[in-house]
């Protein structure tokens, strides 16, 4: 039988399900619009005349502040409402990604980038109270697994829409077009949003376990070095893979947008894949950690085995297939990633460790932009930065394994469980 979790055996309601699927959308678009910088990075270097370490830094720059605000936004959520919360972060991000469309200089560009991660930084600690409270043990492998789908989506759509939108009006237009058109996602979010009960009962008169309560846990710093380690690896492709095809490939613009799409689409394949599988695992009886702990573990150890040779064969051909395979292996641990944190966390905490765990891992953001930076423009090719990527698949999968222990809730104190949730 299943290990029961914090959250109640109940029935998910068609309306949860529906804002769910919003906040799919929304998660697309938050990496359309982290992610769209990559796309325009060449054409945009060329205007401004930027050296490819200066390109680092604004690549890098959005990870400065939305690493550093998942604490704050972490304490906003499991304190206030965090439908209200996550709607603001969605409009402070979507302006300054519009905003980024009319900036003139590379002062500009990096201010922007730091609002947009401070927008930005509401999400992922939105999802997982949302899905915490309102998802049961046995269904959270699909939840995360879509909200993963729209992950994975968000990057390929991005290269694919804005890499046309660029060829025919400029990188400007991207930023311009994108931003304001993805204001439109909080009409439907406030209509259906505010009507869902799971989430606004768990609002809390105490704040619950504190941060250092959670940094008590031993599970929690393996999953601060875990989602570090292999965030590495996924914000190095999302930043540096459009750049890799068209300096080391030599594809051609349009072709980067017309195939470059693939590997994140296979990621959301993969996500999609193991989340449906893992929990229907759990369903005929077999244990939270057993499961997660497969897939996690497995995807990590097995995206490192074909990424690596995807460097090095000289058939292009054969590089994209074995990206898209690395890709789709890696999507079966993003798929069940947070399901560990929100199993472990309970919806009392899951704004709190997401905030932490997200702040951890996304120092990574700020790290691999800079670092393959560094590495092409010494080296001359992205061998190395590659076999870095490797390394940080393996240390990743080794702290799932190793260190976080059994996905199941931890105890907290039961007087600051009940004060939380009353």
């Amino acid at each position: 039988m299943a290990i029961s979790t914090a959250a109640p055996a109940r029935v998910v309601t068609r309306l949860e399900w529906l804002v769910l699927i919003l906040l799919v959308f929304s998660v697309a678009i938050n990496y359309v619009d982290r992610g769209i910088l990559s796309v325009t990075g060449v054409a945009l270097s060329k205007e401004l005349d930027l050296k490819p370490h200066e390109l680092g830094y604004l690549l890098s720059a959005f990870f400065w502040t939305y690493a550093g605000f998942q604490l704050i936004s972490g304490w906003l959520i499991d304190r206030y409402n965090v439908l209200l919360v996550f709607a603001a972060g969605f409009a402070i991000w979507s302006t300054a990604t519009a905003l980024t469309g009319v900036a003139r200089g590379f002062a500009a560009l990096f201010v922007l980038r730091l609002l947009l991660g401070i927008g930005e930084s509401v999400a992922y600690p939105s999802y997982s109270k949302i899905i915490a409270a309102g998802f049961p043990e046995r269904q959270r492998g699909i939840a995360n697994g879509l909200i993963d789908v729209g992950c994975k989506l968000g990057p390929a759509a991005g290269m694919v829409v804005g890499g046309l939108i660029l060829v025919r009006y400029g990188w400007r237009m991207v930023f311009l077009s994108i931003g304001v058109a993805s204001l439109l996602w909080l009409v439907p979010w406030f209509i259906a949003a505010p009507k869902i009960g799971s989430v606004s009962s768990m609002r809390a008169r105490y704040q619950g376990p504190g941060f250092s309560d959670i940094l008590a846990k031993k599970d929690a710093w393996g999953t601060l070095l875990g989602l570090f380690c292999s965030n590495y690896a996924w914000y190095f492709m999302l930043t540096w893979l459009p750049q890799y095809l068209l300096m080391e490939r030599h594809y051609s613009t349009r072709m980067m947008a017309l195939t470059g799409w693939l590997p994140f689409c296979a990621t959301a394949a993969g996500a999609t894949v193991g989340g449906c599988l893992s929990d229907a695992w759990i369903r005929r009886g077999a244990s939270p950690t057993l499961v997660r702990k497969t897939f996690v573990v497995g995807g990590l150890a097995g995206c490192a085995v074909f990424l690596l040779p995807a460097v090095i064969v000289a058939d292009q051909l054969a590089a994209m297939s074995l990206l898209i395979l690395a890709a789709f292996i890696y999507g079966l641990f993003s798929g069940n990633l947070w399901t560990i944190t929100q199993t472990l966390a309970g919806a009392v905490a899951a704004g709190k460790w997401t905030g932490i765990q997200n702040c951890a891992g996304n120092l990574a953001g700020i790290a691999a932009p800079i670092v393959t930076g560094f590495i092409v423009e010494r080296t001359g090719s992205f061998y190395f930065a590659f076999v870095w990527v490797c390394v940080n698949l393996v240390v990743s999968a080794s702290s799932y394994l190793f260190i976080v222990g059994r996905v199941e809730p931890v105890s907290w104190g039961r007087s600051r469980v009940q004060a939380a949730a009353g």
